[in-house]
């Protein structure tokens, strides 16, 4: 019986683990669908060509999935 508490009470995560994976999602979203307006978005306000906009955008995408599994495997 005891095991099984100590066991519910590993599994918790503290206010603050909490709050790192929160803002760690939160900053995968930001980079991916950063990544995905830069790509799609025909007016954008900076001026650059429609393929080093695609390369830009592709770059914040494979990069907000290099950040989502770095933090997940750090939280393992």
């Amino acid at each position: 019986m005891n095991v099984s508490r100590n066991m519910a009470n590993k599994d918790q995560k503290s206010l603050i683990e909490r709050f790192l994976l929160i803002l760690g999602i939160l900053f995968f979203l930001m980079y991916f669908v950063l990544g995905i307006a830069i790509i799609f978005w025909q007016n954008m306000p900076i001026d650059m060509p429609q393929s080093y906009r695609v390369a830009f955008g592709l770059l914040l995408i494979v990069y907000s999935f290099f950040r989502f599994v770095r933090f997940f495997r750090k939280n393992q």
